[in-house]
């Protein structure tokens, strides 16, 4: 504070501030950076698809315009935007084009049919002649005393043997004993349009349904007239009951003939063991006389 300079006072005060470039009009100025290529604008890379007729600040003609463009010599980009959805017809189910196809051909069909026919509607259709069954003539004439069967079938009964009335299929004769009791059955019945083995398997099978039965091989019978095409038969013995319950040994065959007009006639005959010999030998005169009407 004694008004003089310190020491060292021409260095300056580290305190105070130096006056800067615009405060000193005496300083040397800076000398300026020189200029640096980053420094410089760099014009934007051109474009491909810029019209060259275009004013704008595109190159002009370049090989993106010049060169030929599967699109066309002047056209513009390609569009980014999806292109709408192609229109499509209904879709039928593969399975329904045969159906069709079928469905076509049998109307084609159909009317070449009406075509060749003539087309003619209201004409009567010839009727189908319906077969009918006629039975073969025959020059066998029965005699007085033959019972019909039908289809021109007939049986003679053997003295002794009656006709059972109740029997409502065929004709059935039967043989008494003394004690009334029945001793043998001769039965003649038809059936048409079945064959004789099958006639002959289900009447044994009633027959012997409630007995203890052996039955036997069912066997070809040579045809004694040409208007036979099948003839077979079957054999049996089986054990009955009588009507006091007793065991009754039978035995039996059953033989049937089919005529070319698909008529059966089948020949049940049944009897008694101890009564076998004479029914038997009356059985076959019987049969006999049915054949002969066949």
């Amino acid at each position: 504070m004694s008004g003089k300079r310190d020491k060292g006072s021409g260095a300056g005060n580290p305190w105070v501030n130096k006056p800067g470039p615009d405060e000193d009009d005496g300083a040397t100025p800076e000398p300026e950076r020189p200029i640096s290529p980053w420094d410089l604008e760099v014009p934007p890379p051109p474009s491909p698809w810029a019209d060259p007729n275009t004013p704008g600040p595109g190159p002009g003609p370049g090989p993106a315009t010049e060169t030929s463009s599967a699109w066309g010599e002047k056209v513009g980009p390609p569009s980014l935007r999806r292109p709408p959805p192609e229109k499509k017809g209904p879709r039928f189910p593969p399975l329904l084009i045969p159906i069709a196809a079928g469905l076509i051909v049998v109307v084609l069909v159909a009317i070449a049919l009406i075509v060749l026919s003539g087309g003619d509607d209201t004409a009567d259709p010839t009727p189908t002649p319906t077969p009918t069954v006629t039975s073969p003539t025959t020059s066998y004439q029965p005699p007085a005393n033959a019972i019909a069967v039908g289809f021109g079938v007939s049986v003679v009964p053997v003295d002794g043997w009656s006709l059972l009335a109740k029997e409502t299929q065929g004709k059935e004769l039967v043989t008494y004993a003394p004690n009334g009791e029945p001793r043998s059955f001769f039965w003649v019945r038809q059936k048409e349009n079945v064959t004789a083995q099958a006639y002959v398997l289900g009447i044994v099978e009633g027959e012997t349904e409630n007995e203890i039965a052996q039955l036997g091989n069912v066997r070809n019978l040579p045809c004694p007239k040409d208007v036979l095409e099948e003839c077979v038969a079957i054999s049996y013995t089986s054990t009955a009951k009588d009507k006091s319950g007793a065991d009754v040994k039978v035995q039996g065959y059953v033989e049937a003939y089919r005529r070319k007009d698909k008529v059966v006639t089948a020949l049940d005959f049944r009897t008694r063991v101890d009564f076998a010999q004479k029914a038997e030998a009356d059985a076959t005169t019987m049969k006999k006389s049915v054949l002969d009407s066949l």
